[in-house]
């Protein structure tokens, strides 16, 4: 590291300012004529590249009405990185900038930290050479207060003293790497705010770093095994945030299990190397194409790269397929529920965590059901024979806290039976608390749990408002009794285990007969109903996704008429021409309609391939029509009241 090592001044404790909120992450303070185009400009870039939010003030505002603003701006940042060159004494907007950041430095814990641009630390903090002058020159310049240059002096001698760097004779583009490599350690590497919100990470971390995350430069993957809601993938989220900052690119792909079957490896592909190469003008056509572009442009890389949730050999084959695809010191992580995917792969470090002890379970738990680490009076041997029935699982606990959440003693003990029952079998006890939800709760999660994990909150509101549910308390009970969460984006999450267990619902209750499923979210099942004419009134809700290639839904479409319940279609078509080009578009028998099922409230068809709607009777349950792109001549035949 370029770091200067000098004699520091202590900074104000940075306990007031670990609760403050930041609008920017990186302050830059430097002399426009010097470093505005070349060095500024490039370590500004080099710094939003990596995401960090950076305050760098234009050319216009400092030809603007007032300083304020950029008083306001570093008030604001949690950082600033000052970037002393030959003329920047020489403004006194730069200086009056300097003394603002001291200020801050001193009163609200603003980090600073000082870069010598060919200049000498000992000029900047003695006031010589080039900054002698400088100050000369203030001094005899009528408009500027002699107190306020002495307020200059000290703040310029103060922070120079700070720890930072010094050019010297060092390549511009290694340098500015450093100095961003440093930033993102300060401000994503802090343990305690990384796992603040993670109940036992702490001694989890204390055995995995050690043991299985050696910093040699060494290529090394690295396999984190075990049952579902053990916290697998909580842990390499932990490490990948932790230490992310210390490699030249880094990626973390989530859900590869279901994102392959949904997308496609191509489609992981290329998210991997968009992240790493930051670059999202990256198009995969095929998966070889992707494996072959990942070897080429990967294999000098040093990169930090995170497979979460693998089932099958061929998607890290395809992924991460051998240690020669990355550069010297380079991380592979990779989370499966299945040891033998690692086995097979040659994975030769592979951790296998253990539940949470007594003691960070019931520390968990207590979160969730009391909101404090405590239980309260009277509830501590309740708690423990819960957290003994949870064996350890966070997910479980988590579960089992948010179902309990205000209820009495004696309800706490008619449940306990329940949870004895399950004997620690994960399906079974996050059930318990699916079990306590009212009907139109359960029609809520099944339809999320089914259709919406990741779609936006309000998209899913309307559509499930169309259906009839309540879904604004809905979908707020699900957050409460833990079986949903919604993201900083908006966005609809729960856990693997949570989805599956709601998709095994709905497949149980049908007892494994498609055509009496409730729900429909799987291309080959819809195609067996509808050519095996399976179709029955249980079926209330259809969302799919498919390309013409898969099968031609058309030929099919008089079994709708026999899903008589049907309350929701979402039919979402990848067209594989143009919109208007009929040449990708076969109307079976010269068929102009479909049946449309009289109770059906939401229907949304991209690509509708027929050329109008039919009901066989007046659809007075029908809220919402959506029929992109569609071949429609016209809505239906007659009058119809709606």
């Amino acid at each position: 590291m370029a770091s200067m090592k000098c004699k520091s001044e202590s900074s104000p404790s940075p306990s007031s300012s670990s609760t403050r909120h930041w609008k920017y992450e990186v302050f830059l303070s430097f002399k426009g004529e010097d470093t505005r185009y070349n060095f500024a400009d490039h370590l500004y870039a080099a710094l939003k590249q990596k995401g960090i939010i950076t305050f760098r003030d234009e050319e216009e505002l400092k030809r603007g009405k007032s300083i304020s603003k950029l008083f306001e701006a570093i008030e604001e940042s949690h950082i600033a990185i000052i970037i002393f060159s030959k003329n920047y004494a020489c403004s006194k907007w730069c200086l009056k900038e300097l003394a603002k950041i001291n200020e801050c430095r001193k009163e609200i814990g603003l980090i600073v930290l000082p870069i010598f641009y060919n200049v000498e630390p000992a000029d900047v903090k003695k006031q010589t050479g080039t900054f002698e002058q400088a100050f000369i020159d203030h001094q005899k310049c009528f408009e500027v207060n002699i107190k306020e240059v002495e307020t200059w002096r000290i703040a310029l001698k103060e922070v120079a003293n700070i720890s930072g760097w010094h050019l010297q004779n060092r390549p511009e583009s290694e340098f500015i790497q450093d100095v961003v490599k440093e930033m993102m350690e300060k401000l994503s590497s802090k343990s305690s705010s990384i796992t603040k919100n993670f109940i036992g990470i702490e001694s989890t971390l204390a055995k995995f770093i050690p043991s299985y995350l050696n910093f040699e430069n060494n290529i090394c993957m690295i396999g984190i095994y075990g049952m579902g809601g053990l916290g697998k993938t909580t842990l390499a989220r932990v490490v990948y945030d932790k230490f992310c900052g210390q490699f030249e690119g880094s990626s973390f792909i989530t859900n590869v299990r279901e994102d392959s079957k949904k997308h496609g490896l191509p489609k992981l592909q290329q998210q991997l190397l968009a992240d790493i190469l930051e670059d999202k003008n990256i198009v995969i056509r095929n998966v070889y194409d992707g494996v072959d572009i990942i070897e080429k442009r990967l294999c000098r890389k040093k990169v930090l790269l995170v497979i979460d949730d693998v089932d099958h050999l061929d998607q890290l084959e395809k992924l991460a397929g051998g240690h020669d695809w990355f550069g010297l010191g380079s991380k592979i992580i990779i989370t499966t529920r299945d040891e033998r995917v690692l086995i097979q792969h040659r994975v030769r470090k592979r951790y296998n965590p253990n539940g949470l002890n007594n003691d960070d379970a019931l520390k968990l738990f207590c979160l969730k059901a009391f909101k404090n680490e405590q239980p309260k009076k009277g509830y501590m041997q309740l708690s423990q024979e819960v957290v003994k029935y949870a064996n350890g699982l966070p997910l479980a606990l988590v579960t089992l806290g948010s179902f309990l959440v205000g209820r009495t003693i004696d309800e706490w003990q008619s449940a306990l039976p329940s949870f004895k029952k399950t004997k620690g079998d994960i399906f079974n006890i996050l059930k318990i608390s699916y079990d306590g939800l009212e009907e139109m709760w359960k029609e809520i999660f099944l339809d999320i749990a089914c259709f919406f994990r990741y779609w936006k909150k309000n998209q899913v509101m309307h559509i499930l408002e169309n259906c009839g549910f309540n879904a604004r308390i809905g979908i707020s009970i699900l957050v409460e009794k833990s079986l949903l969460s919604v993201d900083g984006n908006e966005h609809l999450e729960m856990h693997d285990l949570v989805q599956e267990m709601g998709e095994k619902i709905v497949c149980f209750e049908s007892k494994g007969k498609l055509g009496k499923q409730s729900r429909l979210w799987l291309n080959n099942d819809l195609l067996h109903v509808l050519k095996d004419n399976m179709a029955t009134n249980a079926i209330e809700a259809i969302v799919v996704g498919y390309k013409k290639k898969d099968f031609k839904f058309e030929e099919f479409l008089e079994v709708l008429s026999k899903m008589s319940n049907l309350r929701l279609m979402i039919i979402d078509k990848v067209n594989l021409g143009f919109p208007n080009d009929q040449r990708h578009l076969d109307f079976p028998n010269q068929a102009r309609h479909v049946n449309v099922p009289n109770q059906l409230r939401h229907l949304s068809w991209n690509f509708y391939p027929l050329k109008c709607l039919s009901f066989s009777s007046q659809p007075m349950e029908l809220v919402h029509l959506e029929l992109r792109h569609s071949y429609l001549e016209y809505l239906w035949q007659g009058v119809m009241v709606i």
